[in-house]
């Protein structure tokens, strides 16, 4: 009902075109009994598009606790500006900031600029590949930085299963010399009515070199309902 009551203010202005869109998606989930669990994740994107240019800001923030220990925390934001070069072909830049509690790092923030290239564009299926240099500053639970330069590549595959219901899946790889960090969604969405879905979600989070008791893998399962305006 909250994430309604929020979004409902654009589905006026979604009647007419818009440079504007976007998406909001919240999931709870609480067990009790035997054992006390529960897990929280919230995110929304917003984009704005005129002529070549794209720019688009996107949260996510995802929690869980058993009884009454926290097991996840985690929290993303990012911004990134594309111009189209053709059809096929453009070029990026983009802010990633990232914290998450139990990954062994502190904080991750990079900057990279890059290509992009439509590789399928249909109604049905549609792949981006991109391909971009930058820098990335990380700081370690236990206080130690670190700064180095970083290759990113990154693949977005839709498949559009029927007119209510589509599969996704992003891949994203930041490489340097002291860390790769991977990162990888797969989510299938199924409308239920007007602009409103449930999506179910799960994300993979590796970094190749962590503190030693730090495992270097994270998974998330997510359950959500997601508004599109």
């Amino acid at each position: 009902m909250a994430l309604l009551l929020l979004a409902a203010p654009f589905a006026a202005a979604q009647e007419e075109a818009s440079p504007w869109a976007g998406t909001a998606k919240l999931g709870y989930l609480a067990t009790s009994g035997n054992t006390d669990n529960s897990t929280l994740n919230a995110g929304f994107t917003v984009s704005y598009s005129v002529d070549d240019w794209k720019h688009s800001f996107a949260a996510v923030a995802i929690g869980s606790a058993q009884g009454n220990i926290t097991t996840a925390e985690a929290y993303e934001a990012g911004w990134k500006s594309e111009r189209n070069l053709s059809e096929k072909s453009f070029v990026f830049g983009q802010l990633d900031w990232r914290k998450d509690r139990f990954s062994g790092f502190a904080t991750q923030f990079s900057q990279t600029v890059g290509y992009g290239r439509r590789f399928i564009d249909s109604e049905v299926h549609k792949l981006n590949g991109e391909i971009g240099v930058g820098a990335r500053q990380s700081e370690l639970i236990d206080g130690t930085d670190e700064s180095e330069s970083i290759i990113r590549a990154g693949l977005d595959y839709k498949w559009q299963l029927s007119e209510t219901a589509a599969f996704t899946q992003v891949l994203t790889v930041e490489s340097g010399q002291e860390n790769t960090y991977m990162e990888s969604i797969t989510a299938l969405s199924a409308q239920l009515v007007g602009n409103l879905a449930f999506v179910a979600s799960y994300t993979i989070k590796n970094n190749s070199d962590v503190l030693p008791l730090i495992e270097k893998t994270d998974t998330y399962t997510a359950i959500s309902l997601e508004y599109t305006f």
